[in-house]
């Protein structure tokens, strides 16, 4: 058995079962493994930011690792932006990037390059395999460090020398996965500050994110909240929070800076749950980083790696409020909106048609301000963000997701000019027959640019710097652009032809794409 089956078959018994990959030469013998693997899923993608989004995607709803095959240093660095995105949702995800034979790299061929220098700001973990008895460990230990919690990014180079050598392992052998520590727990003073603070009657939010919006944690807080009179707020982009009717409901920070501002700047004490404080996206002339007010006390109830549902129940008993039963949204009926399309009927149209149990992910940008308040009361499903602010990631990630969770709807809400990065995920739609319903969008310029101009005190721009700012000329025609790729698709520019659209969508055994006419 050679080094590229060992690391296969220790992928696969180490949970690892599906790989998103784009390899190349250097990676040939890996691919060659998969035929000798039958438990691992292969998922081709045509762009590698299209793999590893995917791997984030599937990270985000199976909660475990996937892994992604990538071509030597070209390769991961067309991945990394999608990398960066995962690195900051903390989703696990092991990368292994092919290497030249270790007696090539000596020669500078045209490929070679710093691969470990280029993932090491991009990963938690990195590691070249030097011989192929090492790599079936090396794999090993890099589902171990991908699985560290919250979440890891593990970089494995392989040479392809260890890949193609004899590993000196017996046929179908494996490297056992080294243990994994659980998360470590909050101290019990964070937590009788936290009590003490919410006792105390000032202005309070829980400010929360990652797990905290999930399951019982999220309970947790809507009891916490009930009890005291705190706020629930949670960051602007998260890695994944259930949302909807019978849900706790949390209120979301703008990323507006003005308006983000504005909802903290009453607030006395600030208690983080797995988030870090809240800090503007980009730095503006004359206007503050820190969104809190300078005299607000910010507290760690918990911190990023710690676990945040344990200190929810903890606080929670602490409060003496466990058994209460937390007030969450109601049902909401939304009749669909008609006429002329704009922004502020989308979050509508997705009230009323999303099925129960959608996975909506969500890189809709400025046409999706609305979109937070409108689903309140929605159906049940799941919202993924982006954490990282890297654009690119939303169709991606709808491949990841649909994979992990076969059986329920992927709603991708998707702007243009975002979309325009990783299109190709739209043929890996196609090819895995993924059941994902995109609304791309259309309003054919790069609007946050736009909107951002005004923050940065921006005056005097003419036509050459707004020209920058336009993606319309030439004008893209996205149900083309997606039939072309394999996705059937249709046009709407009124909100009736949408509706029409979105049910023809949900009815399609496959992906299908609605181009959105602003």
């Amino acid at each position: 058995m050679n080094g590229a089956e060992s690391l296969a078959r220790t992928l696969v018994a180490g949970g690892v079962d599906v790989c998103f990959t784009n390899p190349g030469t250097s990676e040939l013998h890996f691919v060659a493994a998969l035929d000798k693997v039958e438990a691992m899923r292969c998922v081709l993608a045509l762009y590698e930011g299209v793999a590893t989004g995917a791997a984030d995607g599937f990270a985000r709803m199976a909660d475990r690792p996937a892994s992604t095959l990538l071509h030597l240093g070209p390769g991961l660095v067309n991945g990394l932006s999608n990398i960066h995105n995962a690195m900051r949702a903390a989703s696990p995800m092991i990368n292994i990037v092919g290497e030249h034979a270790t007696y090539h790299r000596r020669f500078d061929a045209p490929l070679t390059s710093d691969i470990e220098g280029a993932a090491r700001p991009f990963s938690h973990w990195v590691r070249t395999s030097q011989s192929a008895r090492d790599v079936a460990r090396d794999g090993a230990e890099a589902i171990a460090a991908a699985s560290q919690p919250p979440g890891r990014i593990a970089t494995l180079i392989l040479p392809a020398d260890t890949a193609w050598e004899d590993s000196g392992l017996p046929d179908g052998d494996v490297a056992a996965v080294p243990a994994v520590p659980a998360r470590e727990r909050t101290t019990q003073e964070a937590v009788a500050e936290a009590a003490r603070i919410l006792r105390s009657g000032g202005r309070t939010a829980l400010f929360l994110t990652d797990t905290a919006l999930r399951g019982e944690a999220l309970d947790n807080a809507g009891r916490i909240a009930e009890a005291t009179g705190a706020r629930l707020i949670c960051q602007t982009f998260n890695k994944r929070m259930e949302r909807g009717r019978g849900r706790v409901a949390v209120e979301r920070l703008p990323y507006p800076l003005e308006p983000g501002l504005a909802m903290l700047r009453d607030i006395d004490n600030l208690i983080l749950v797995a988030a870090k404080a809240p800090v503007a996206f980009f730095a503006y002339p004359g206007k503050p980083s820190l969104l809190t007010s300078p005299s607000c006390n910010i507290h760690a109830l918990s911190q990023p790696h710690e676990d945040a549902a344990h200190a929810l129940e903890w606080l929670a008993d602490e409060l003496g409020v466990r058994a209460a039963a937390p007030k969450v949204a109601a049902a909401q009926e939304t009749a669909l909106p008609d006429g002329a399309i704009t922004v502020d009927k989308l979050g509508h149209l997705l009230a009323a048609l999303i099925p129960e149990g959608t996975i909506l992910v969500d890189e809709s940008n400025t046409s999706g301000r609305t979109f937070f308040g409108a689903l309140k009361g929605a159906p049940q499903h799941d919202l993924i963000q982006n954490p990282g602010g890297s654009i690119g990631y939303g169709l991606p990630v709808t491949i990841g997701a649909a994979i992990a969770c076969p059986d329920r709807q992927v709603v991708c809400a998707a702007s243009d000019g975002s979309a325009l990065y990783t299109l190709q995920a739209l043929w890996t739609q196609a090819r895995e027959r993924t059941k994902v319903l995109t609304l791309l969008f259309a309003n054919r310029a790069y609007q946050v640019l736009k909107d951002e101009f005004a923050n940065i005190g921006g005056s005097g721009a003419g036509s050459r710097a707004f020209d920058m700012m336009d993606i319309g000329n030439p004008t893209i025609g996205w149900a083309q652009l997606a039939g072309s790729l394999g996705v059937p698709a249709a046009r709407a520019t009124t909100m009736e032809e949408l509706a029409a659209a979105f049910r023809a969508g949900l009815d399609e055994n496959g992906p299908y794409l609605v181009e959105v006419v602003l």
